[in-house]
């Protein structure tokens, strides 16, 4: 079976190998020059005729080159995940009842419940493998862009690329795939399927993941922004002098532009007006991985134990 297996498989394996090989030769390409670079900069100094010095310059520029693979990761959280479900767990099932070869590979000495097992368990396997390889190789290349830049834990597509979190998507998508052409009995509306699944479960864990653990609240009296980065931004508000939250302060002339912004909001603080925040601390990036996975991988589990019953309960 495993050698069965890897002759009907061989192509999304190879390819999805392939995928990762690129990703992760673009990553440590990437890291590389942020390397040198900021060694150049180290050495050197300020380049002549610059009006930055140090810290500053090196943040630039790594931004610059932060952006440039950053946006690669832009879509990769939910096109990934919907590509693995369409490619891989899609045409399991789908492909096999189109072509009718079914009826062959079930009609063998090896047991029909036998064949599904093998199949879902050594696939299921490789996607989740591929998942962690993606989170290690992110993982690894993002401290070298990390200094105010980005945040893991606030950023969600971020989030979704690290941690275990990448290989429960992938686990997820291919279970759903499964169940997908074991219902349809046809690939093409199975893909379609799963990549509308997908769109829907990430935006319902969006808005779930709020609820993950109970927000902290920090009122802040002179700034409208939290002092640490990675800490994940549920709600803000005004709060009055009185106490009360409002959403259109008063006694200072909002600007039409974003360049007075701060001396407006320097006017409200000093006429005792606050500015609440409701956060999770990133202390709690692990706590929100494992929930999100465990969420995940309960609802593969169903997905596998309901494609399991249905072609069960057609081939008996």
């Amino acid at each position: 079976m495993i050698w069965v297996t890897w002759r009907q498989h061989r192509a999304q394996l190879l390819v999805t190998a392939g995928f990762l090989v690129v990703l992760g030769m673009l990553l440590l390409s990437s890291a590389t020059e942020a390397r040198s670079f900021v060694s150049r900069y180290s050495r050197d100094g300020c380049p002549p005729g610059s009006d930055f010095c140090g810290s500053v310059e090196v943040a630039v520029g790594l931004g610059e080159r932060y952006d440039a693979v950053y946006t690669l990761f832009g879509w990769m959280p939910l096109v990934l995940p919907a590509l693995i479900g369409a490619f891989w767990g899609a045409p399991l099932l789908g492909r096999e009842y189109e072509r009718g070869t079914h009826r062959l590979a079930w009609t063998q000495g090896i047991p029909v419940g036998r064949w599904l097992a093998v199949k879902l368990g050594l696939l299921g396997g490789a996607v989740v493998a591929g998942g962690l390889l993606l989170s290690l190789m992110v993982g690894l290349w993002r401290p070298v862009f990390r200094e105010g830049i980005d945040s893991g834990f606030g950023n969600i597509g971020m989030f979704n690329m690290t941690g275990v979190a990448p290989a429960a998507w992938w686990l997820y998508a291919f279970a759903l795939g499964a169940c997908a052409g074991a219902l349809l009995r046809r690939t093409l509306p199975a893909m379609a399927l799963v990549v509308a699944g997908v769109a829907a479960t990430m935006v319902a864990l969006f808005g779930l993941s709020d609820h993950y653990a109970v927000p902290e609240r920090a009122v802040l009296t002179d700034a409208v922004v939290l002092d640490d980065p990675d800490a994940r931004l549920v709600d803000a508000g005004w709060v009055d002098p009185s106490g009360r939250a409002v959403d259109a302060p008063t006694g200072c002339e909002r600007p039409f532009d974003g360049r007075r912004t701060e001396t407006w909001h320097a006017c409200l603080f000093a006429q005792g007006y606050t500015y609440a925040v409701s956060y999770h601390p990133p202390e709690r990036f692990w706590r929100f991985q494992w929930t999100e996975a465990a969420i995940l991988t309960a609802a593969s589990a169903l997905l596998m134990a309901g494609t399991a019953r249905r072609v069960l309960r057609r081939t008996a």
